[in-house]
């Protein structure tokens, strides 16, 4: 108990410090800033802006309250992170959910971490620390990781190493904003999965991705059978054949290929079709979506 109170009357120190005009810090080299950046400091609520780069949109409303209900018994366990914009002013980084539940349990000051960062690099920590987090919905992740790429001007590859991730993951990821943006809405209210989103993906027409997914919502289809649904209408529409049955050959894949395909989906982050003929002669079909994927793609089967 001790250890805590020290540890709160340093961050209350530091506040008072923070507050003296005459020695304002701006930079690391500033005096007695590193008695400030890294450590917890007991700030103002009042004094901190939410961060306009947060790409987190939605907040469960009764998740809040709960966290609220607990930090009214315990305090902030965790401190949020800001970064130092003007005098006694702090920018959010990451850290919204506590930052709006602390607002809702009443307390006038939060624990926080201050860095000194210009916006692109705010950009990048905020970005970078919310992908991080396990209660992002796919989509969320998704346009995290293209903001990323677009606005910091980073490479996939870069990418994969700075958020610790594969590059087929960040790839998966990107892929789902191709879907139709009613589907990606489906995804974010919790309605289909990532896994349902992959598959929808290899359809290209937009009005039958609807289609197909007003089907699986409908008939709560699974992933696997979401999958087979997509493989159906590829088959029509190679074959021109309508209505539910299928060719004879297509019943006829060897169970070594089933067996196999799925993996070799996963490792080329792109879905694989097959087709073999009576005489066991086949061919795989492995679609690519832009020059930059073909090159993924010729890299990996070298």
């Amino acid at each position: 108990m001790a250890k805590a109170t020290k540890k709160q009357a340093l961050g209350r120190g530091l506040s008072a410090l923070l507050k003296d005009p005459e020695n304002d810090i701006q930079s690391a080299s500033d005096k007695n800033a590193d008695k400030v950046v890294g450590n917890i400091v007991e700030l103002e609520l009042d004094a901190i802006e939410v961060n306009p780069f947060q790409p987190r949109t939605n907040f469960n409303e009764e998740a809040l309250q709960e966290l609220a209900v607990s930090i009214r018994e315990l305090g902030v366990i965790q401190p949020i992170t800001v970064r130092k914009i003007e005098f006694n002013k702090y920018q959010l980084v990451s850290g919204e959910r506590r930052l709006r539940a602390s607002k809702l349990a009443g307390l006038e000051t939060v624990p926080a971490y201050i860095r000194i960062a210009n916006d692109q690099e705010s950009l990048e920590m905020a970005l970078v620390e919310n992908i991080q987090r396990q209660d992002l919905d796919p989509i969320e992740v998704a346009l995290s990781y293209q903001r990323l790429i677009d606005e910091i001007n980073i490479t996939q590859e870069k990418l994969s190493d700075r958020v610790g991730k594969k590059r087929s993951t960040i790839t998966n990821y990107l892929r789902l904003l191709k879907l139709d943006p009613i589907i990606q809405t489906g995804m974010r209210d919790g309605f289909v999965s990532m896994g349902h989103g992959r598959a929808l993906i290899n359809i290209e027409n937009k009005k039958d991705q609807i289609e197909i997914y007003e089907k699986v919502i409908s008939n709560s289809l699974s992933v696997r059978e979401t999958e087979k649904l997509v493989r159906d209408y590829q088959l029509r529409k190679e074959t021109g054949v309508t209505g539910k049955s299928e060719p004879a050959a297509a019943s006829s894949v060897p169970e070594y290929v089933s067996e196999s395909i799925d993996g070799l989906t996963e490792y080329l982050s792109s879905k694989v079709d097959v087709k073999v003929a009576k005489n066991g002669k086949g061919k795989l079909i492995i679609p690519f979506h832009s020059k930059e994927d073909f090159l993924r793609l010729a890299k990996l089967l070298k």
